[in-house]
């Protein structure tokens, strides 16, 4: 890298190289594709967008669980150079029709509905308010029993039976590696979600150096439990298994059972996961009864994974070889990953070095001056990995690249000599208790170190007298109890006074975003309320 090409044209690179290879594999559905049948497939989906109207530039957005024709579009609709936005499973309807009427969406594709949110009927009320989305032309539904005023999946794939072949080839060879390819909206925990473009040279640049980071190669097959509609779906799993030629193993819907038993039986050698997924395949019930030895290697990410987790993973389900990787959808998304080789303590303490072809540096909140070896600031990165900008919000834009070209990413970290990176929070996740700064993931990660409990989030609480104090929300171990008080005792003398939590909840599970992600303003202000009506639990 670099080696500007598009995401059609990569794939056909490893159609020619690995044909017969399988290139994707739903192990519950029985549903197969060698590398030269998904080819095949995606073209069908393309032809299918070009007779339906779409062009080059058109943007269309897909609101589904990792079914097969989402990985179908995703190839497909690039092969054309339409602009895939995604869209978030927990999305209901004001979200929805905001992100529509943001990304000047022009057809939405959707399955029936996810848990308990019909899909059909929120776009059927998007319908019925047709004048306010002007751009919006059509729907298409994925499933059995299309309603009648969607078109559906099987329909645009018979339509585009009459685009020739030199049609398709034609527009292919039209296309830039440098065109916005993907927009996904970032989880809006403060403000609007906006809009992230990312190109052909943004995703597939960051798949071929998440593959070399993870050793990943024509060999392995990738168990992909994350969402597709968020970049740890759609380029740390699917595009990063395309690049190394490797076998895409979605699984549709997030369960700990399915996922123990498709790495089972389809024998997967690597495996993504949030830490919340990871916690939860640990604790199956069943977890001792499946052989899982043909892991090595994989991907936690999406929020910062305590040391006790990544042993487990490491001892109790073989990924001697698993990877931190640290990023954001900005960032297309990973711009620092750990190696196998590292060091077992680099491994579970940080989230490894820059990747190559990127910058890193390290700067005071403040003066924006970048900080000495070892001290704490805000972590920014350049690159060919940094967004092209947010979608017609352009201040917002200037608000995050820098006139260097510098990403901040509002993340506050610490770099060693030998350039690895530990992240210790959020700028706004940081507590300032009585004017001193208390970073939340290292009073977490002493915590974690209890015997019973499973999961913790600590987080400040407002407080007149020291402007904030520190609250922590924790998630015990099946059949474990523990009290406040012996929490508070568990800590005294072990970590600084000020750190120890003056406020502890216990909780049976967080606010969560689709995409795994534990949202801690969510959590402050159920502390807050809390803490109001009841003084809190130890006060």
């Amino acid at each position: 890298m670099e080696r500007p090409i598009t995401i059609g044209a990569r794939l056909k690179e490893q159609v020619d190289a690995y044909g017969h290879k399988e290139a994707v594999v739903y192990s519950k559905e029985n549903i197969r594709y060698t590398y030269e049948a998904f080819y095949k497939a995606t073209e069908a989906v393309a032809k299918g967008l070009l007779a339906a109207g779409i062009q080059k530039g058109d943007h269309i957005a897909v609101w589904a669980t990792n079914v097969p024709e989402w990985v179908l579009l995703q190839f497909g609709s690039a092969r054309i150079g339409a602009v895939l936005v995604t869209v978030n499973t927990s999305y209901q309807q004001a979200e929805l029709e905001y992100l529509l009427k943001q990304s000047d969406t022009k057809m939405l594709f959707l399955i029936d509905g996810y848990r308990d949110a019909s899909y059909v009927e929120m776009a059927q009320e998007v319908m019925r308010k047709k004048e306010q989305f002007p751009l919006l032309e059509s729907f298409v539904h994925i499933g059995p029993q299309s309603p009648q005023n969607m078109m559906s999946w099987d329909h645009l794939l018979l339509n585009g039976a009459n685009i020739t072949d030199e049609t398709l080839y034609t527009i292919e060879q039209s296309l830039d590696p440098d065109d916005v390819i993907n927009m996904q909206y970032t989880s809006g925990t403060t403000g609007f979600p906006k809009g992230v473009m990312l190109t052909h040279n943004n995703v597939l640049g960051n798949a071929e150096r998440l593959a070399e980071a993870m050793k990943l190669t024509a060999e392995d097959s990738l168990c992909i439990p994350v969402p597709f509609f968020h970049c740890f779906g759609c380029v740390i799993g699917t595009l990063t298994a395309m690049t190394a030629g490797a076998t895409m193993v979605p699984i549709v819907q997030f369960n700990p059972r399915d996922v123990l038993q498709t790495v089972e039986k389809e024998k997967c050698t690597a495996l993504h996961g949030v830490p919340t997924m990871f916690i939860a395949e640990l604790n199956d019930e069943q977890f001792s009864q499946f052989d899982l030895s043909s892991l090595r290697t994989g991907v936690m990410a999406g929020s910062t994974c305590p040391i006790e987790v990544m042993k487990k993973v490491i001892n109790a389900m073989g990924m001697s070889e698993i990877t931190i990787a640290y990023g954001q959808t900005e960032t297309s998304p990973v711009f620092t990953q750990t190696r196998p080789e590292d060091p077992i303590e680099k491994r579970v303490k940080t989230v490894g070095k820059k990747h190559p072809g990127v910058e890193i540096k390290v700067v005071d909140p403040v003066t924006n001056e970048e900080v000495a070896i070892g001290q704490p600031g805000e972590l920014c990165t350049r690159g060919y990995h940094v967004m092209k900008g947010y979608y017609k919000m352009p201040d917002a834009t200037m608000a995050a690249i820098d006139q260097e070209g510098w990403l901040h990413t509002g993340d506050l970290a610490v770099m060693d000599e030998d350039g690895y990176v530990t992240i210790t929070g959020r700028l706004k996740d940081m507590i300032i208790r009585g004017g001193e700064n208390i970073y939340p993931r290292e009073v977490e990660e002493f915590l974690y170190s209890h015997p019973a409990i499973l999961d913790v989030q600590v987080i400040g609480v407002p407080d007149e007298k020291y402007g904030e104090k520190v609250a922590a929300s924790i998630r015990l171990k099946e059949g474990k109890q523990v009290s406040a008080e012996e929490i508070i005792t568990y800590c005294t003398g072990q970590i600084a006074k000020f750190k120890i939590p003056e406020y502890i909840f216990f909780v049976k599970e967080y606010p969560m975003t689709a995409s795994g992600k534990i949202q801690k303003y969510k959590l402050r202000e159920e502390a807050r309320q809390l803490i109001s009506r009841t003084k809190g639990i130890m006060s």
